[in-house]
């Protein structure tokens, strides 16, 4: 099998550039969503935009547990899967790990867990560290998990894409090894895949079961001729389709995601000329354009705010 490294990222990432990405050079990456029921990450879509910019194609999403018996668990799964729904527009079968790394979580809590996941659609992943294994039934939780994914780290210091398996941790049903928490020296936990599996179900292109991760500064709802021109992404914004050309009045920032926390594309100069193809409005008045781009991922440039246009729309 081909082993691949992949990554996890939270709000302690929110630094990283795209070029930083770049130089990580990986392909996956699992991003936090939430922890407890009182948190959810604000970086969510900036670290998937400056990810996916790149080079990252596949996501998958945790939570952080912080239950200890059977009632909480039911609560933070709900927590998770409404907040992931809301904030990043989850698809059926996407894999939805449980970062399980707190003293007194029962194995009954977990399994619970898991299975609300489940049973919401989702594929499920356990996460935990070699010295918290013992304290879990890990058979009873094995029926329950699509994808197992345990930390031990050999070393301290800066790790490379090439971990050293005289310390791989031995355990039973190991898909994907966490080996260090500085890939490279960049302060982002690196993971490998140690089975077939653990490619197989966190791949962005599930041959069998249709693509399981989405895209969050995408559309929701693409329109069909079927359909009315408009829809509704995921940060509750209306868009509507409309093709036309903008001609910037002054030098406006292009951006990965309709909002101005995604992180910048380029800084295009007045005059600039850009063909759109939607439009749609913010909470604070800003007329944002979308702007289709080779690689497939949309730009966005605010092109009005309320009645004063940033350019002209021809």
């Amino acid at each position: 099998m081909a082993r691949e490294i992949f990554i996890d990222l939270s709000s302690f990432q929110k630094d990283l550039t795209v070029d930083d990405y770049k130089k990580l050079g990986v392909k996956k990456a699992i991003v936090k969503i939430s922890e407890s029921t009182n948190y959810v990450n604000p970086y969510i879509h900036d670290l998937v935009d400056k990810s996916a910019a790149g080079g990252v194609n596949a996501f998958a999403f945790y939570h952080f547990g912080r239950f200890t018996n059977d009632a909480q668990a039911v609560n933070e799964a709900k927590y998770f899967i409404d907040n992931s729904k809301a904030k990043i527009n989850v698809k059926p079968k996407t894999l939805m790990i449980l970062d399980a790394e707190i003293n007194g979580m029962p194995t009954s809590s977990v399994i619970v867990f898991l299975k609300a996941l489940r049973d919401a659609g989702f594929r499920t992943g356990f996460y935990t560290g070699k010295n918290l294994l013992a304290s879990f039934d890990l058979e009873a939780i094995k029926p329950y998990m699509d994808f197992f994914w345990l930390a031990s780290y050999p070393t301290v210091a800066p790790a490379d894409k090439n971990p050293d398996f005289n310390y791989f941790p031995s355990a039973k049903y190991v898909d994907a090894w966490q080996y260090t928490d500085n890939l490279l020296g960049m302060k982002v936990d690196g993971s490998i895949t140690v089975t077939d599996n653990g490619n197989d179900v966190f791949n962005a292109s599930d041959n069998a079961n249709g693509s399981a991760f989405s895209q969050p500064s995408k559309p929701s709802i693409k329109p069909t001729p079927a359909q009315p021109k408009t829809w509704t992404d995921v940060q509750g914004m209306t868009w509507h389709e409309e093709h036309g050309t903008f001609v910037t009045g002054g030098a406006i920032n292009l951006r990965w995601g309709a909002t101005t926390q995604s992180a910048i594309i380029t800084t295009l100069p007045a005059g600039s000329e850009v063909k759109y193809n939607a439009w749609a409005r913010d909470t604070v008045g800003r007329v944002w354009l979308q702007q289709p781009r080779s690689n497939g991922h949309d730009g966005y440039l605010v092109g009005r705010v309320g009645t004063e246009a940033w350019g002209t729309f021809k």
